[in-house]
């Protein structure tokens, strides 16, 4: 499914569905500590029920499972839910994924503890989905948004990378990240007020093939390049890596976590 919003490269089309396979293999690459703290916090744990936004293919309540949530996850691509569910029911994890944009979900009212966004809060039409979520949350309930970047600026590979998606996708707005708290639009203030906010920062082990199939399974390359431009671009990666990589390498990232609780 095509998705195309005027606030994100520039309102280039792209459809996570395309770059499925790729996103299950190679898109799993939050640390422990990226998991620890989140149950740190008290959240995602035995005894409470999460809705996962954008679950993807799932890559949260999976690596939290083991804390004994209760999770569902949703998100618009159906290719990203089959992943999810084929990736769960190998581990023999009961989660329950659903096929659904977010402005359309609609659970009974004080359904959930958790609300979680990781990677995706920017995608949703925020005033349709804001009353939604305040509504299916229980009283006191929580939304919790995470996201993770490398750094490249600090990093001299991610850089390298990150350049060469942009040779082929100008507009991608996903470059040029730089240590920052979590902004989110004012109108998630209306129900929702900060309790904690955090950012730390993290370095993430790859191979070449690895960091190859992360930076392939990002937006600005699988899931919006033509397959003639996916190959031309992997070529380039390949041999940019061969010449700067060593063939295994960390990758500097920053985290970061925005809890709200519901008013």
């Amino acid at each position: 499914m095509d998705i195309t919003d005027r606030r994100i490269d520039a309102g280039k089309a792209f459809d996570w569905g395309k770059t499925s396979a790729d996103y299950a293999r190679y898109r799993d690459i939050y640390p422990p500590v990226f998991y620890e703290k989140i149950a740190a916090r008290g959240l995602c744990t035995a005894g409470q029920r999460i809705l996962d936004l954008g679950t993807g293919t799932g890559v949260l309540p999976r690596n939290m499972y083991r804390f004994g949530a209760d999770w569902t996850g949703v998100d618009i691509a159906r290719p990203q839910i089959d992943q999810a569910r084929r990736l769960a029911e190998e581990l023999g994890q009961k989660i329950r994924y659903i096929a659904a944009a977010t402005e359309e979900i609609d659970f009974p009212g004080r359904t959930f503890d958790v609300v979680t966004a990781c990677q995706c809060f920017w995608y949703f039409d925020h005033a349709r989905v804001m009353p939604r979520l305040a509504r299916m949350l229980k009283e006191g309930g929580t939304l919790l948004v995470l996201y993770m970047a490398w750094l490249p600026y600090e990093d001299e590979i991610a850089g390298a990378s990150e350049k060469l998606v942009l040779k082929y996708s100008p507009g991608w707005s996903g470059a040029g990240e730089k240590k920052h708290p979590i902004a989110v639009p004012d109108c998630v203030y209306d129900a929702f007020k900060p309790v904690y906010h955090e950012e730390y920062e993290v370095s993430v082990p790859f191979t070449r093939e690895t960091w190859n199939g992360r930076m392939k399974a990002c937006r600005g390359v699988g899931a919006s390049l033509s397959p003639g431009e996916i190959a031309a671009w992997e070529r380039e990666h390949r041999l940019m890596l061969e010449a700067v990589a060593p063939e295994e390498f960390l990758i500097k990232h920053y985290a970061a976590m925005l809890e709200l609780r519901l008013k």
